[in-house]
């Protein structure tokens, strides 16, 4: 099996088509396809920020159900538009509108089929994917390696928020341990969540949430070859929106 990762792709089609074209995908009838059986990871986040997230939910739907030739574990934000598809009471804000304004836009009929086909994705999507022939894990916000093969609330909010300590930075953003310098673990934690300028790597964890919603890049991470590939982003540059770490 040979995988490519992909970061947190937040609306922004267009570079994941170019993402996904630089990868060596063949295009056929709009779906992506490689001519070595390569499958196409997706880490979560797939909507919210940018400007073309339900094209976003279209292509990842057609891979993952309809071709079974990709797969799909869900971030943050599609657990928040998955609970506004049932009709629970979140918050229009960090991005949801901004799929939300999208969603309202379309004709019943399209509104029915994206509806069913996000809640479809995100039903069948385990939480965090275990991916023992390129001796990996993909979880969206990282996940401890105690907590491999384990399921639960603690470890769902893990996966989809990070090492959250229930506190806000001086940005207002919540605050997170920094669990990756920790880790010691012998297989490949894959994961994005918090946007980094470059891929950042700890012993053997991966962050390739280059924020290519913010205006870096979307970047992909192939296994086993442990090469990585980015395309720059169309979208405009916001510094602050960025994290270093003290490594």
């Amino acid at each position: 099996m040979k995988v490519d990762v992909i970061g947190d792709v937040h609306g922004c089609y267009e570079e994941l088509t170019e993402l996904l074209t630089k990868l060596g995908y063949q295009w056929t009838n709009g779906i992506p396809e490689h001519p070595e059986s390569r499958i196409p990871v997706f880490l979560g986040d797939l909507t919210d920020r940018g400007p073309n997230s339900l094209d976003v939910i279209e292509l990842v739907y057609q891979l993952v159900i309809g071709k079974q030739k990709g797969k799909y574990i869900p971030g943050n934000h599609c657990d928040k538009l998955y609970r506004y598809f049932l009709g629970n009471p979140v918050k229009q804000k960090h991005g949801l509108e901004t799929t939300v304004a999208e969603y309202e836009q379309c004709t019943m009929e399209e509104k029915a089929s994206i509806k069913a086909k996000f809640m479809e994705l995100y039903e069948s999507a385990p939480l965090y994917l275990r991916l023992p022939e390129v001796h990996a894990v993909v979880a969206h916000a990282g996940i401890k390696e105690e907590m491999i093969g384990k399921q639960g609330k603690k470890v769902k909010t893990f996966v989809l928020y990070g090492d959250i300590t229930g506190k806000t930075d001086e940005q207002g953003r919540p605050e997170r341990r920094d669990w990756a310098k920790h880790y010691r673990g012998d297989q490949w934690i894959v994961y994005g969540h918090t946007p980094v300028k470059e891929p950042r790597f700890q012993q053997k964890t991966a962050n390739i949430d280059t924020g290519c919603v913010f205006g870096g890049k979307l970047t992909a991470f192939r296994l086993p070859e442990k090469k990585l590939v980015s395309v720059s982003s169309n979208q405009p540059y916001i510094e602050e929106k960025f994290r270093s770490f003290e490594d």
